[in-house]
């Protein structure tokens, strides 16, 4: 028996969802976009000139893609920014490796999130988006265990097609993501 994967799933959304929401065309079904993997250093960035390349390099193990920092667009005096001071970094995922990065995000991590009950459904937005805010970056099993004393947060975005927030909803349970119930 072949256990289905998040691109198959991917592709038979449109049988799925056809009678709920009367499609007529399989390319009314909702599909993925891409996925954005996106962590801020914040405040940290003057103290510590190498967590910018820490955050980078955890970024880069965890999605298999190299991140790329994000600097400030203006200067700010209150957060002691100047304009052009790397302040995060991200990573967008299409095709094959956004499926696998679904994967194992899905069924291996989100599982070993601590206290994890599920997703709240007010998550995804009125575009169909979902964003995914993870205290921890340690939940991935590319992470050592070791450096704890640098732990950081990121957060998911999974970008979809869908017109509204239950076509979305919908079309999320069914690639498997776990909203509490």
């Amino acid at each position: 028996m072949k256990i289905k994967t998040v691109k198959d799933k991917n592709i038979g959304a449109f049988s799925h969802l056809k009678e709920r929401f009367h499609y007529k065309n399989a390319m009314q079904a909702p599909r993925l976009v891409k996925v954005a993997v996106s962590s801020g250093t914040g405040s940290q960035m003057k103290k510590d000139k190498k967590r910018n390349d820490f955050i980078l390099e955890r970024l880069a193990k965890i999605t298999g893609q190299k991140a790329s920092p994000r600097a400030a667009k203006k200067a700010i005096a209150t957060f002691k920014t100047r304009q052009g001071d790397i302040l995060g970094a991200t990573v967008t995922l299409r095709g094959k490796r956004m499926m696998l990065f679904l994967e194992k995000f899905l069924n291996v991590a989100l599982p070993r999130t601590k206290d994890f009950k599920g997703i709240d459904r007010t998550a995804v937005d009125e575009m169909g988006n979902v964003t995914i805010g993870i205290k921890e970056h340690t939940i991935f099993p590319e992470t050592a265990d070791e450096d704890l004393k640098d732990v950081f947060g990121l957060a998911v975005t999974i970008v979809t097609t869908a017109k509204n927030k239950e076509e979305a909803i919908a079309f999320l349970e069914y690639l498997g993501v776990p909203f509490k119930k």
